[in-house]
C-alpha cells in the first residue's frame, strides 16, 4: 500500500453508532500535537483492522500503530514549517510526523539531534543553524 506524503496522522479507532450516524473518534493527542485542527475538514481513509496472516510468516504480530520515523540520538536536517502553541518550531518529516524544535522560527533550516521520541511527535535540539 502506498501512503501519501500528505498524511497528517494515523491512529486506530472504533466506529460507534450515534443516533442516525456513525462516529470515529480522533484521539486528543492528534489535536494537541498540531497534526489536525478542530473545525477543519479532512479526507478520511479507512483500513481494515483485521490482520491477514500469511502461512509462510512467523506468528509475530506487527505493531498496531506505525513506528516513529526517527530514533533518539538521530541527526536530522529539517525546515521549520510552523510555530506551535508554545512558540516552538514545527517541522514535518515522513508521513507528516512532527518534530518540535525549541528556539526555531518559520523558514529556519536547521540540523537537529532528536532528544525525545513519542508515538506521534519528537523533540529535536538545534546543533547547527542556517544549513
Amino acid at each position: 500500500m502506498e501512503i501519501s506524503e500528505k498524511l497528517l496522522c494515523l491512529f486506530s479507532a472504533d466506529v460507534s453508532a450515534e443516533d442516525d450516524r456513525y462516529v470515529i473518534e480522533v484521539p486528543r493527542r492528534e489535536v494537541e500535537t498540531g497534526s489536525i485542527d478542530p473545525g477543519e475538514t479532512y479526507r478520511v481513509a479507512l483500513i481494515s483492522g483485521e490482520q491477514e496472516e500469511d502461512e509462510n510468516e512467523t506468528t509475530e504480530s506487527a505493531p498496531s500503530e506505525p513506528q516513529p520515523p526517527v530514533e533518539n540520538g538521530e541527526i536530522r536536517y529539517v525546515e521549520i514549517e510552523d510555530i506551535g502553541k508554545q512558540g516552538d518550531g514545527i517541522a514535518r518529516v515522513e508521513r507528516g510526523y512532527v518534530i518540535i524544535v525549541p528556539g526555531a522560527d518559520i523558514g529556519d533550516r536547521v540540523k537537529v539531534e532528536i532528544t525525545e521520541v513519542k508515538s506521534n511527535f519528537a523533540v529535536g535540539e538545534i546543533i547547527e543553524e542556517d544549513i
